[in-house]
């Protein structure tokens, strides 16, 4: 009898400041959006996991907020999901922009990892294809320089597709030997209900001021097929933000802005959905709720 291969299977997560490219980089290597992705710091505001299949095994890589100074109790409560999620994956990825030089910051996060002794330590230069050679290579030797256990040090690029085959096997061959932990055509655990108010979030923060974005929050409050046409879905959200005059700069001048943003959501959402889909809109306004524990509960946090 010939033995079989032996497969791997374990959770990796990306670490790293705010909009260092961690969400992008879960999509590509998962082939699918999974996490929407936003240029506004602190888009990503839940634990959420994308599963890559190989013949070698089952990669679940886990997206996480970027780890920051918290101003609010929603800050405080996204720095405790990273440090939960961090102490029971099985690699941890630690990312830094090739194009910004490494900073207090990085450094502070990369010494935390000295917290995680159960995890492997890999280091990643991302965005490479926005970046000189000279650039790429002083972020690979300041990046190198941050820890001595390393596992790896890859520089990439999430948006040309450059080294992600080298990332994947790198991380395949780090994880403990074991079966796949999801079914072969599973792409996320997020339920649907949950992608679809990220998707409508993601909508809303494209334009909006450099203040706004940490204040919207959306939720479902019903999504359905309609009863007189199985082909069309019909969705009524919520955009929650903390101020009348944020909800007036989200609405725009006799509802522009709002109608740009259900027409940018659509276009994601129907293929997510596999209907068309009518899409209902309402802007409410609660009150400071990045700081109100109550709120933030309301609110899934």
């Amino acid at each position: 009898m010939t033995e079989s291969p032996e497969t791997r299977s374990g959770f990796v997560t990306f670490v790293g400041r705010p909009n260092v490219g961690k969400s992008t980089l879960m999509n590509a290597l998962v082939g699918e959006k999974v996490a929407i992705t936003s240029e506004k710091p602190q888009t990503t505001r839940r634990a959420i996991r994308g599963i890559l299949n190989r013949p070698g095994g089952q990669l679940i890589v886990v997206d996480t907020p970027g780890i920051h100074r918290p101003r609010t109790l929603l800050g405080q409560r996204l720095n405790d999901l990273v440090e939960s999620v961090l102490g029971d994956v099985d690699v941890i990825a630690f990312c830094v922009p090739a194009g910004e030089k490494v900073g207090p910051g990085d450094r502070r996060i990369a010494e935390s990892l000295d917290g995680y002794g159960r995890a492997k330590k890999v280091a990643i230069v991302t965005k490479t294809d926005a970046s000189s050679h000279d650039e790429i290579m002083e972020r690979l030797l300041e990046v190198d320089a941050l820890r001595e256990d390393w596992a790896a040090v890859i520089p990439l690029s999430s948006i040309t597709g450059e080294r992600l085959d080298v990332l994947t096997d790198e991380l395949l061959a780090l994880m403990p030997e074991g079966p796949a932990l999801y079914p072969e055509d599973v792409v996320t655990d997020e339920s649907l209900e949950d992608r679809v108010a990220e998707i409508i979030r993601e909508a809303a923060l494209e334009g909006v001021r450099d203040e706004l974005p940490h204040s919207i929050a959306v939720t479902i409050s019903d999504m359905a097929p309609r009863e007189d046409n199985p082909e069309l879905t019909d969705i009524w959200a919520d955009l929650v933000v903390e101020r009348d005059s944020q909800k007036a700069i989200i609405i725009g001048h006799k509802g522009s802005r709002l109608r740009d943003v259900g027409s940018r959501a659509r276009a994601q959402l129907e293929p997510l959905v596999g209907t068309r889909v009518y899409l209902s809109l309402h802007v409410r306004v609660a009150k400071e709720w990045q700081r109100d524990p109550k709120q933030l509960r309301r609110l899934g946090f």
